[in-house]
């Protein structure tokens, strides 16, 4: 089963600023919900592990990412992952091509195109509640990458001699896998999905 989603979510900060975080992996990392690096192979390559909880249910991806096609001139790169759950019994791989771009304000924008592939139990869940899934993930990412470089660039302007923002956070990258799935709206999301699909068969 693939997945493809293509989305971009707008950034407190300059371009700069966030080119320079999308960068560091470890910290992007940190930014995903369930995920975590454990291991860095060289400059490209990172072991890490990703785990989803749905109430009671548990699925822990154990895998590899390495980046790729880093682009300073366009702020561009390509992230390629791959990993299997702890039983054996799901696979997914992901290739993402994420850029920034500029925005009005001297602002800018966090943009990406994805496509995840899925096998074996992960994948009988179905293309539309993944989707789904994947649409929560992505948010919960974007929101806290937006605090990361909001964070960021108020340490960036202390040090040129600026004053930040009076509600400008203290800037600090949380170690990675520190922030978990947001359960009750993912859940709220599924349970969403499970209704519409209901009545939309009882309506056939």
């Amino acid at each position: 089963m693939k997945i493809q989603v293509d989305k971009s979510y707008p950034m407190p900060c300059t371009a700069e600023v966030a080119w320079e975080f999308l960068q560091n992996l470890e910290a992007v990392a940190g930014c995903m919900p369930g995920a975590k690096i454990t291991e860095r192979v060289d400059a490209a390559r990172y072991k890490g592990t990703v785990t989803l909880r749905v109430g009671p249910a548990t699925m822990s991806f154990r895998g590899e990412v390495e980046l790729q096609d880093v682009n300073p001139a366009t702020r561009s790169l390509r992230l390629l992952g791959k990993g299997t759950d702890s039983t054996g019994t799901s696979g997914a791989s992901l290739s993402l091509a994420a850029r920034i771009e500029a925005a009005t304000g001297g602002l800018c924008a966090l943009a990406g195109t994805s496509e995840m592939s899925m096998s074996g139990k992960a994948a009988t869940f179905g293309g539309r509640m993944m989707n789904t899934v994947a649409d929560q993930i992505l948010q919960q990412f974007a929101d806290n990458f937006a605090g990361q470089v909001r964070a960021l660039e108020a340490q960036r302007t202390a040090a040129a001699g600026g004053a930040p923002a009076p509600d400008a956070p203290v800037a600090s990258v949380a170690p990675a896998g520190s922030r978990e799935l947001n359960v009750l709206a993912l859940a709220w999301a599924i349970f969403r999905n499970w209704l519409r699909r209901l009545f939309s068969t009882k309506a056939a």
